[in-house]
């Protein structure tokens, strides 16, 4: 089903932004951060794919994809993939550091201080 995978990186991004606002994960109230954060393996992946296509060594069907395509024949779905499984992943190492950080005892201090 063609949006298939979208929906399903919609799903990612919804089921981890109550990490957002319950655990103060701080990810998206930081977009300079965040798009810092992204940037290098956006960039690295992106032409990784668009090499890898363009010279044949993979290709996605246009039955499972919306059909978008964007420069270097790269889908719209593997952008948005590059996109949600890092800030899922910000999301959840952020919210694991404020649990962590609420569970130390008060004037204790972490290892590396």
């Amino acid at each position: 089903m063609p949006g298939e995978y979208l929906l399903l990186m919609a799903a990612c991004l919804l089921l981890t932004l109550p990490l957002e606002f319950w655990l103060r994960a701080r990810v998206y109230r930081r977009p300079v951060r965040l798009a810092i954060a992204l940037a290098p393996s956006l960039v690295v992946f992106y032409v990784w794919d668009a090499v890898a296509i363009a010279r044949g060594h993979w290709g996605y069907s246009p039955d499972h994809t919306v059909g978008w395509l964007l420069p270097g024949a790269v889908p719209l779905e593997e952008f948005v993939f590059f996109l949600v499984i890092p800030i899922c992943g910000l999301l959840t190492y952020e919210a694991v550091g404020t649990v962590l950080r609420r569970r130390r005892p008060a004037g204790r201090a972490t290892e590396g201080d």
